[in-house]
């Protein structure tokens, strides 16, 4: 009798446990990633970087590192709109030693202080936050440029002109720019969510500020496909927002309580790229987008300064990892490059 009641019970928790299997989710797909291969013409480097950057300087050329990720889409859009094709390819290949680094690789890099670092922990050393993100070097080491991720061929073209002409030894890149197209490329376009506001000291809730300009050629596409998309709608809700002209001269005050004015403030923050996004939460800046995102990776920007998720995750990396699982594991589809 008592062999039947553990038998009975062992079928009970048996089928107990497939009809809560049953019940669970499928787990989400994750789509997106793209399969690609770096170009045959960068420069196969034994990655000791003032060896490069001394081959560089005595033929006239700056080294470029290109930081990677396996399956990154920005960085597979990038290599084929940039490096494959195009006047921005035969530029770079003509004027610059561009050397690959896979920031999760472990191969060893030689900084230029001599010590021995690998791929993973000089992208730690770089602040590399997203992918592809491109540092540049002049002839003694200094980083003179750093472009966090993907830029349209033009857009690069005129980096790359910046790096070539050593214009760093005199202008900012913004500045370059400004100086360098007279006719606007883009008309600001007007949104009922961004607020007026030019006293930013104190504010302690969610804020966020996008720096654009007359020469920003990705603001039309980031208006329409993230700040406009569904899945950001939710999010962007929480925040404060608040759109900056770049070149603007005009008074402020910034969040630390400085008068300023927004040129000057986006220069104290270096942003590189236009729509530059700085998210503030607590008083203080948490995250910044300085270069493209799809709505996805903006969309969990704005929920990990938001939710202030940065008091668990120091880094946004560490964060989106633990967030893309706990998606996943709701059968939560993510697709990266949408």
């Amino acid at each position: 009798m008592l062999i039947r009641i553990v038998v009975a019970i062992i079928s009970m928790t048996v089928f107990s446990l497939a009809s809560a299997a049953g019940d669970e989710a499928p787990r989400g797909q994750l789509t997106g990633g793209q399969i690609y291969e770096l170009p045959d013409w960068f420069k196969k480097s034994f990655l000791v970087l003032h060896e490069d950057v001394e081959e560089a300087k005595a033929q006239g050329r700056h080294v470029m590192l290109f930081m990677y990720l396996d399956e990154c889409p920005y960085c597979a859009r990038l290599l084929d709109e940039n490096f494959r094709r195009g006047e921005a390819k035969d530029f770079a290949e003509k004027y610059f030693d561009v050397i690959a680094i896979n920031i999760r690789g472990g191969n060893s890099v030689e900084w230029f202080d001599g010590k021995t670092n690998s791929e993973t922990e000089l992208a730690r050393k770089l602040k590399v936050v997203a992918t592809p993100t491109m540092v540049f070097f002049d002839a003694t080491g200094k980083t003179v440029l750093q472009l966090n991720g993907y830029r349209k061929p033009a857009v690069l073209r005129q980096a790359l002109d910046y790096v070539h002409g050593k214009h760093y030894q005199s202008q900012s890149l913004a500045s370059y720019v400004e100086k360098l197209n007279k006719a606007a490329v883009y008309r600001f376009r007007p949104d009922a969510r961004f607020t007026d506001m030019t006293d930013f000291k104190g504010y302690s809730k969610p804020l966020a500020v996008i720096f654009e300009d007359k020469d920003c050629a990705d603001c039309d596409e980031f208006h329409a496909k993230v700040l406009n998309h569904a899945e950001v709608q939710p999010e962007l809700a929480k925040y404060k927002i608040v759109r900056l002209d770049a070149y603007s001269d005009s008074a402020m005050v910034d969040i630390d309580g400085r008068k300023t004015t927004p040129r000057a403030w986006a220069q104290r923050l270096n942003l590189i790229y236009r729509p530059g996004v700085v998210f503030f939460n607590e008083g203080k800046e948490r995250m910044r987008m300085d270069g493209m995102q799809y709505h996805f990776h903006f969309k969990e920007l704005l929920r990990y300064v938001s939710g202030k998720h940065y008091h668990k995750h120091a880094t946004f990396s560490s964060y989106n990892a633990a967030r893309r699982d706990e998606l996943l594991s709701q059968g939560v589809a993510i697709d990266y490059a949408q």
